[in-house]
């Protein structure tokens, strides 16, 4: 009576071992094929050296008191470029 589940449990037993091995080879296989596109993609990307954006830097706030105008400059560097006058001023 032993022997007659003991074949049973034999091929399931195999057709467990057998499938846990084909899905951990599967899964090797869909990562090495996603790191081969990522890496191509990165060599084909040349969004990151070409579309850096410039950001707005908060140096200065401008008061207006009665009829002067004060400029509060929080950071130093641009002094020269107000004093030279290269600066543009935008409506909004």
């Amino acid at each position: 009576m032993s022997l007659d589940l003991l074949l049973p449990f034999g091929i399931l037993l195999i057709l467990v071992i057998y499938l846990i091995y084909t899905r951990n080879k599967f899964e090797k296989d869909i990562v090495n094929t996603y790191e081969e596109k990522f890496e191509q993609w990165k060599e084909h990307s040349n969004s990151n050296s070409e579309n850096k954006k410039v950001c707005k830097e908060l140096v200065g706030i401008i008061y207006k008191e009665e009829y002067n105008i004060t400029v509060e400059l929080i950071d130093e560097s641009v002094r020269r470029n107000l004093q030279q006058g290269k600066y543009k001023i935008k409506d909004k």
